[in-house]
């Protein structure tokens, strides 16, 4: 698979003489004892990683952990010391300097933490701004600009000023005047980080709303656990400038790396990670609807112990449940399998996360059926898998 962006061993050293640092690194020297003896900073130190077409990658860490300094090598704002990156198939280390300015204009769009909107131009300006930069005629730009507006719920604002505007509205038209220019990468600087929490929370869920609509490729930055785990669909945590740990937040949170991540991890409600395909079983029999038969389906529960058992048609789509009461009533009186009341059972995907789910079967006597896309059976949950599941992981 062709990846959207390449990151191979990407070094960044601020100070006279960076090759030295470079060497230093190479010998395994720390990053401190780099500072003392050769007054280098290592802003990153050796950083490799992918991020697809359509993802969204989180970069996270605390101040000084190399996280915006690695962002803004992406785009060569500042200028990488040693190693690749490679956007589309181009290693842009190479560019000449007008090759660059192109790539930026047309590539890569940038949002800030402190929005840099223009104080003296409308909203609708500011959004157009970028296009206005790139040649384009007033009334496509403001036509294109609009539109954009729209897209991040600001429509009826386009003739305000910024001054006029809440934190959280500047920050969406920060968004949309990068999402006007339509770059197929964005670079999200902690753009949330000076926002209220509530409206921090909205942001993020309007960004993943917009970006359900767009898929572009995004690289956000942010030294906030919660926001990582709420938004990347994978998150590099960096310290010191190094990568220390990267994979799904499923997977930081069930196999952290050091005690670095242990720390970071600590605090994290699990319910809002864990998702249902962590914590399924395999169902251990179900029902055949147009094969079992009463005596057959009483046996299947008998011999596993089930308390209920689930009914799937011959697509292994779940049709329903069946309690073993209704079962032994129907043996008693002859009746058939056709005569007993089938109830419904809640049906939920792989990826709804555990906190759901706990709502999900507070009321049901039936284990919760989880399907794949094609809706076909893969898996049951029974509240008593959840609460194992927050137990193992020390939440409750």
């Amino acid at each position: 698979m062709d990846h959207k962006v390449v990151v191979e061993n990407l070094v960044k050293i601020f100070g006279k003489n960076p090759s030295r640092g470079v060497e230093l690194l190479q010998q395994g020297v720390a990053k401190d004892e780099i500072l003392s003896s050769a007054k280098l900073t290592i802003g990153v130190a050796d950083v490799s990683f992918h991020v697809d077409a359509g993802e969204i990658f989180v970069v996270m860490g605390l101040s000084g952990s190399g996280k915006s300094t690695l962002l803004r090598c992406l785009n060569r704002l500042h200028e990488p010391t040693a190693g690749k990156i490679v956007i589309d198939g181009e290693d842009i280390t190479a560019m000449t300097r007008p090759a660059l300015r192109e790539f930026r204009r047309t590539k890569i769009g940038m949002v800030f933490q402190n929005f840099a909107l223009y104080p003296n131009r409308t909203i609708l300006d500011n959004v157009a701004f970028g296009l206005e930069i790139r040649g384009v005629e007033k009334d496509a730009r403001q036509k294109i600009a609009q539109e954009t507006i729209e897209l991040v719920g600001l429509d009826g604002w386009e003739n305000q000023y910024p001054s006029e505007l809440s934190g959280g509205m500047q920050q969406r038209v920060g968004l949309a005047r990068a999402l006007a220019l339509d770059p197929d990468i964005l670079l999200m600087d902690e753009p949330f980080s000076a926002l209220d929490p509530l409206i921090r929370k909205e942001m993020q869920e309007e960004l993943l709303r917009l970006q359900e609509k767009m898929n572009k490729t995004i690289i956000f930055i942010t030294h906030d656990l919660d926001e990582a785990l709420s938004l990347g669909d994978r998150i590099a945590i960096m310290k010191d400038g190094w990568v220390v740990q990267l994979g799904t937040a499923e997977e930081i949170l069930n196999n952290p790396e050091d005690e670095y991540v242990v720390k970071f991890t600590e605090d994290v409600d699990r319910s809002k990670i864990l998702i249902a395909e962590s914590v399924m079983h395999k169902p251990l029999a179900v029902a055949l609807l147009e094969k079992d038969g009463v005596n057959v389906i009483l046996r299947k529960i008998d011999k596993h112990g089930l308390s209920s058992i689930l009914v799937v048609d011959g697509t292994h789509r779940v049709v329903g449940g069946l309690h073993p009461e209704d079962l032994v009533r129907a043996k008693k009186e002859g009746l058939s399998i056709k005569d007993i009341p089938v109830h419904e059972v809640s049906q939920t995907l792989l990826s709804t996360p555990l906190r759901s789910l706990l709502e999900m079967s507070s009321d049901t006597a039936f284990p919760l059926a989880v399907v794949d896309e094609d809706q076909k059976l893969v898996g049951v949950i029974a509240r008593s898998h959840m609460l194992a599941a927050l137990a193992r992981r020390g939440v409750i």
